[in-house]
């Protein structure tokens, strides 16, 4: 048996006893549920009568309860690439359960909005609430009380992290992820930064711009970059949530089919009186939620999981934070370089190795934890890859190197040492600096702060050469509670121009900049955000701010103790971000992971 590293066994005790309390009334909670609340044997004739009324042939099956029904939960809709395959999905999930005398049923839907679609837009505000929105939809789905176990459909930025934190307030019921897959590969990623940097210096059309966007996000399934969408899809491989290796097949073959044909065999044998039950809320423990980070650490995924992890983590009963996953960070190395850390995107990645050879070399290296999975044999199927044999799904072992090391590569050489997710603090308060996405050189950044209330307000400036020049920009009033936290990637093309440009360039903001982070170097999600006086409240333009992903600092030299903080913006309507007003208000801070339902729950 391999022996764990000393720093992932030390954070991961450290992070069970500061959870002990909390993870032992979760315990007891979905034990609870389990033995005494509400599932399908105390439902009334009334009640089971209305739940089947429309379920055909599946009838009879249901009536009888002799076998597993399963509810899917699904985040269809049509206009996300990567959840418009589900459209077709609950039709054979039906025949794949009836294959093994199980039954399923559309439980319901989630919402699935896009932030590539709302991206720069007043839309982008309602983004990170959409996950409460989501995991409170998903919990009216599942209170029917009518499964044995859930099939959860959904993929990208909001909607995972949802479904986990609804899957886990039912966590006595045992619970599978079914992913749809990437897209094909478009356009380079290299000619697409290329045409988006010339369209913000004002040398490529609209035209051409959409152009190229058009040929990168072509079809359905995911987009390919490797954001927080196939940052969530890396996490449940490493969590055990998925059937091995479906993470990064793409959608319309043969091989994607056969893996959703096994998640819903696997999930009716693990279900409720099932031959081998396995609840979530089991599964999830502390070291899968470490597992999880460290994924994320070694795949140069995406930033927005430093909130995400924290919420997903806290509906279990569990406590992370920033701390942990520096630690971690330093301890982890850094297996692979793709878009936008790197060129290939993840249909390379997936081609080079993937998920297998990524867990079979944290796995030898005691990385990760061989947690209970979904699937039997713990993590260690997970490092191999599915195929076909003819009709038939197999799987067979990794391949031993990387196919392509310019963008996967072993434990022994990796990219970085270091997981490049690392917490900065000081006296502007704690942020995440995405360092695997910057070049080293950059790492530190002093410069006068130039302070802005909105993004547009940044790009108005850009264009008329007011930051021709070092500084820091400061992106203010972005946080959970003034807005929303929306993402604030519109600034990536201009802060680029002005780094190439050769000035000392960064940006300080209690927003987010997820997976996309650019090459700029960034302390994002600052908590205490400005919204009710944090420390970027009290920044004025030309303060001396300091940056530093060597020694975690993020300073400024001005006295913000003397100073009044600058009143809180007003919060605009439209949009319908009027009926999101409770989740602002109630929403606790980013390290804690921004969620008012959370914290509403005492959770």
């Amino acid at each position: 048996m391999t022996e764990m590293n000393a720093t992932v066994a030390r954070v991961t005790a450290r992070i069970v006893e500061r959870s002990a309390q909390r993870r032992g009334r979760y315990l007891d909670f979905i034990a609870r549920e389990r033995d005494a609340g509400i599932n399908r044997s105390r439902l009334s004739c009334g009640n089971l009568a209305h739940a089947f009324a429309a379920s055909g042939e599946d009838k009879a099956v249901i009536s009888a309860a002799h076998a597993p029904n399963l509810g899917i939960v699904s985040a269809f809709n049509d206009m996300l690439s990567a959840h418009q395959p589900y459209g077709r999905y609950p039709e054979a999930m039906k025949l794949f359960a009836r294959e093994v005398g199980a039954t399923a049923q559309v439980a319901g839907g989630v919402p699935a909005m896009c932030d590539g679609v709302t991206q720069g837009q007043v839309g982008m505000e309602l983004s990170l609430f959409s996950r409460d929105a989501i995991a409170m939809a998903a919990a009216v789905s599942l209170s029917h009380a009518m499964f044995e176990g859930v099939a959860m459909l959904g993929i990208c930025d909001k909607i995972v992290p949802g479904l986990v934190m609804a899957a886990l307030r039912f966590g006595h019921l045992p619970t599978i992820f079914v992913p749809a897959g990437p897209m094909p590969s478009g356009l380079p990623n290299k000619e697409k930064a290329r045409v988006r940097q010339l369209f913000a210096e004002g040398k490529a059309s609209r035209a051409e711009l959409l152009k190229a966007e058009a040929a990168s996000y072509h079809s359905p399934g995911t987009c390919t970059f490797y954001g927080t969408a196939n940052s969530n899809q890396m996490m449940m491989e490493v969590m055990g949530l998925h059937v091995p290796g479906a993470a990064f097949v793409n959608p319309g073959n043969s091989l994607r089919t056969e893996l959703t044909r096994a998640a819903v065999h696997r999930l009716a044998a693990i279900s409720l009186g099932g031959s081998d039950p396995r609840p979530i809320g089991e599964i999830i423990d502390e070291r899968a939620i470490v597992n999880a980070a460290v994924g994320l650490l070694a795949t140069g995924g995406s930033t927005n999981h430093a909130i995400h992890l924290p919420a997903m983590a806290r509906a279990a009963g569990i406590i992370i934070d920033w701390a942990d996953l520096d630690e971690l960070s330093g301890a982890v190395p850094m297996l692979a370089r793709i878009y936008p850390n790197g060129q290939g995107d993840v249909n390379h990645f997936h081609a080079a190795g993937g998920m297998g050879f990524v867990i079979r070399e944290l796995l030898g290296a005691g990385l990760l934890h061989d947690v209970k999975t979904v699937w039997e044999g713990g993590l260690h199927p997970y490092a191999e890859e599915p195929g076909m044999a003819g009709d038939a799904l197999r799987w067979a072992a990794a391949p031993a190197a990387s196919g392509d090391e310019a963008m996967l590569r072993p434990v022994a050489a990796p990219f970085m040492a270091d997981g490049g997710m690392r917490l900065v603090t000081g006296n502007l308060g704690r942020a995440i600096f995405k360092t695997s996405a910057v070049d080293a050189s950059r790492w530190t950044v002093e410069a006068p702060a130039r302070v802005f209330h909105d993004q547009n307000e940044v790009l108005s400036a850009f264009k008329a050469g007011e930051l021709d020049r070092d500084v820091v920009v400061v992106v203010r009033f972005q946080g959970p509670r003034a807005n929303g936290m929306p993402e604030l990637h519109k600034l990536t093309p201009a802060l680029g121009v002005l780094q190439d440009k050769g000035y000392k360039v960064a940006l300080v903001t209690d927003g987010r900049m997820s997976g996309a982070s650019g090459k700029v170097p960034a302390a994002i999600h600052c908590t205490p955000e400005a919204w009710g006086g944090g420390p970027l409240a009290r920044l004025r333009d030309g303060d001396p701010v300091r940056l530093c992903g060597h020694d975690g600092m993020l300073t400024t030299s001005a006295d913000l103790a003397a100073r009044e903080a600058v009143a809180n913006p007003a919060v605009h309507d439209g949009t319908g971000r009027e009926l999101f007003a409770m989740m602002r208000m109630g929403a606790d801070g980013a390290e804690l992971g921004a969620s008012a339902m959370l914290a509403a729950a005492g959770l």
